[in-house]
């Protein structure tokens, strides 16, 4: 029996010998199999330890299989390379010829323009010599009829104003109750009454007020009239209504007037727009020469009659 006990232990204690070789053996091949591995893909390897048995020669077989189909790859991957450097070649060129084609447009427009320009020009300045030669024409037509109408009108009233410049037949008119105002169309003109009144009562009362010749005027109705009071050392050379035809101020329109009597023969004074003794006295002149009420002052009738309004 001790004999055979000890039998026993000699075979146990040579099969854990055994097993400690063989499983020293096994643990030198997987570290020896995993270096060249390290350099390979991780998907790669994966498939290599799913193929292949351990501790075989067909294990080394594939493995210089896989390494050789590697090889393969990496080379056949230069055509590719190649390939997209030609297509990358041949759509650079086509950009080259489409910036090329751009250029060439955007130069036939430029030059196209210039074209146009030159043409215009030259077309305009041909109209433009022709339409100033007859406007000049017309001018100097329309300033000689005027002047000869101007002598003609100077020295036909020369001899109906005599009495008037002597100061015998038409005087200035200050009463606007007298029977030269009687009528629809001078009713503003009986109805004035100076007003006076300070700034704040004129700005609250009327929203047109100007600053003529020296006086501030209001507008009311067609007319303007003398705004007493609104300021300290206001001048007013006329104390009444001025007809203000199209809403001129009453500067503009005394400047109408005056320019027009000084075409009549009626006027020789200042052009000024101020509504003075002479101005006055042209008007009753030129009122009493044409069958007017002489109002001496700035009235509708009187303004159609000159032709203004």
């Amino acid at each position: 029996m001790e004999k055979e006990g000890k039998t026993m232990r000699r075979i146990i204690y040579s099969v854990c010998i055994g097993s400690l070789a063989l499983a020293l053996t096994a643990g030198a091949q997987q570290v020896n199999d995993r270096k060249p591995e390290r350099a390979k893909p991780q998907a790669r390897t994966a498939n290599v330890h799913a193929a292949r048995p351990a501790n075989s020669g067909a294990t080394m077989g594939a493995r210089h299989y896989n390494s050789t189909a590697q090889y393969r790859q990496r080379s056949y991957t230069a055509p590719r390379t190649r390939s997209n450097a030609v297509a990358s070649q041949n759509q650079n060129a086509r950009m080259r010829a489409s910036n090329e084609r751009s250029r060439n447009q955007e130069f036939r427009a430029r030059n196209n323009v210039a074209v146009n320009r030159e043409r215009n020009v030259a077309v305009n300045r041909t109209r433009n010599v022709e339409m100033n030669r007859n406007r000049n024409t017309n001018e100097f037509r329309a300033r000689n009829n005027m002047a000869t109408n101007r002598n003609r009108n100077a020295a036909a009233n020369g001899a109906r104003n005599l009495a008037y410049y002597n100061g015998r037949t038409a005087r200035i008119n200050n009463n606007f109750h007298s029977a030269a105002f009687r009528g629809n169309q001078y009713a503003a003109f009986r109805n004035y009454h100076r007003q006076w009144h300070d700034r704040g009562w004129w700005r609250s009362h009327y929203n047109r007020i100007v600053f003529v010749s020296g006086g501030w005027w209001y507008w009311n109705a067609g007319y303007w009239f003398p705004a007493w009071g609104y300021a300290a050392g206001a001048y007013y050379p006329y104390d009444g209504p001025i007809y203000g035809y199209n809403g001129m101020q009453p500067d503009q329109v005394i400047v109408d007037v005056q320019q027009q009597l000084q075409r009549d023969g009626y006027y020789n004074g200042p052009i000024d727009g101020s509504l003075g003794p002479m101005t006055r006295e042209a008007i009753a002149a030129f009122q009493a020469d044409n069958g007017l009420s002489v109002t001496s002052v700035i009235d509708q009738p009187t303004l159609a009659t000159l032709g203004i309004a």
